[in-house]
């Protein structure tokens, strides 16, 4: 299955601050089924759905 990335978040962010599961919870809220996962390599929260694969058969 992919993902679709919907925003990206700086791991970096303020102690008690969560700008990406804050983002995700009001995408869920919309109905869009959002996660959030880590990019280790940028350093990065990723807010993602799954889109599911398209194949031809």
């Amino acid at each position: 299955m992919r993902r679709t990335v919907l925003e990206q978040f700086p791991a970096g962010g303020p102690r008690g601050s969560r700008p990406a599961e804050e983002f995700a919870a009001a995408r869920r809220g919309e109905g869009v089924p959002a996660a959030v996962v880590m990019d280790l390599e940028r350093d990065t929260f990723l807010v993602v759905t799954p889109q599911p694969d398209q194949r031809d058969g």
